[in-house]
C-alpha cells in the first residue's frame, strides 16, 4: 500500500472542501458544469486512446495506490550469492536454483545464461523485454496526462458556454452574479481533476515506471558480469552502482 499517494490524495481533497465548507459551502455543486468538464474530458481521452488502452490502464493504476518496494539489499544479495557460487563451482552450478527465483525477468536471464547463450544474445533479449515493459508502461502515463491536458480545456469550453448562457440574460441583472458562479465552476472543476486526479496520479506511475526498469538494468548487468566470470567483488560493485547512496551503505554493511 502507498501511504503517500492516499495520503496525499485524501489530504488535498479535505483541504479544498474544508475552504469550500469554511466559505459558505453553497453553490460548488453543479450537475451541468461536471457533464461538460468531466465528461467531456473522459470523452476527449476516449477518442484519443484505443477502448482496451484505457480499460486496460486501470491495472497500471494500482501501481499508484498499492505498490510493494522492491528489496534492493535482498536482490542484491541473491545475485551476489549467485555470483560467488558460480565463481567457484561454474555457472551451470545454478540451475537448480533457477526454478527458486521469483522475479521471471531474473529467472529468463539466468535460464539463458545456464544455457550457455551469448552475452550478446541475453543483453538483446533482456533489454527487448525492457523496452516492452517501459513502452507499456508509457500508455498508461499517456492516458493521464491526456486527461489532465484536457480536464482545464473542458473547463474553459464550459465557462464559455456559461458566459454566452449568462449574456442571454443581461436584462435580469439579478441573474449575473449566479450566472458567472457556474460559468466560473467549471474552470475549478477542470483544474481539480488536472491537478488533484490526473496528473499526481501521472507523475506517480511514471516514477514507478523509473524504479522498475532501473531494478530490471541492475538484474540485467549482474547476470552479464556473473557469465562473463566477474570476481564476486565486481559483480557487487556493477550492483551497487545502479543504487542510491542510501542503499548502498546497508549493502556494504550487510557484506
Amino acid at each position: 500500500m502507498d501511504i503517500g499517494t492516499i495520503i496525499g490524495l485524501l489530504g488535498a481533497f479535505v483541504l479544498v472542501i474544508g475552504s469550500i465548507v469554511m466559505g459558505g459551502g453553497a453553490g460548488f455543486l453543479n450537475p451541468a458544469a461536471l457533464m461538460v468538464t468531466v465528461g467531456g474530458s473522459f470523452a476527449a481521452t476516449l477518442m484519443n486512446f484505443p477502448l482496451p488502452k484505457i480499460v486496460g490502464v486501470m491495472g497500471v493504476v494500482r501501481k499508484a495506490f498499492s505498490h510493494k518496494d522492491s528489496d534492493d539489499v535482498a536482490l542484491f544479495k541473491q545475485i551476489a550469492d549467485f555470483a560467488v557460487r558460480a565463481r567457484r563451482d561454474g555457472i551451470l552450478a545454478l540451475e537448480d536454483d533457477i526454478e527458486g527465483i521469483q522475479d521471471e525477468f531474473m529467472k529468463k536471464g539466468f535460464q539463458m545464461a545456464v544455457d550457455g547463450n551469448a552475452a550478446d544474445v541475453i543483453r538483446h533479449v533482456l533489454e527487448t523485454d525492457i523496452d516492452s515493459l517501459f513502452d507499456r508502461h508509457v500508455v498508461g502515463h499517456s492516458i493521464f496526462k491526456a486527461l489532465g491536458n484536457y480536464a482545464p480545456a473542458f473547463g474553459m469550453i464550459g465557462t464559455l458556454i456559461g458566459l454566452v448562457q449568462m449574456l442571454r440574460n443581461l436584462e435580469d441583472p439579478s441573474t449575473i452574479g449566479l450566472g458567472m458562479s457556474v460559468a466560473l465552476l467549471t474552470t475549478l472543476y477542470g483544474a481539480l481533476v488536472a491537478n488533484l486526479v490526473a496528473l499526481p496520479i501521472a507523475g506517480k506511475l511514471e516514477q514507478r515506471t523509473n524504479e522498475e526498469v532501473g531494478l530490471r538494468r541492475m538484474v540485467l548487468e549482474g547476470i552479464l558480469a556473473i557469465q562473463e566470470g566477474n570476481s564476486p567483488r565486481v559483480v557487487q560493485e556493477k550492483l551497487r552502482s545502479f543504487m542510491a547512496p542510501r542503499v548502498r551503505e546497508q549493502t556494504e554493511e550487510n557484506a
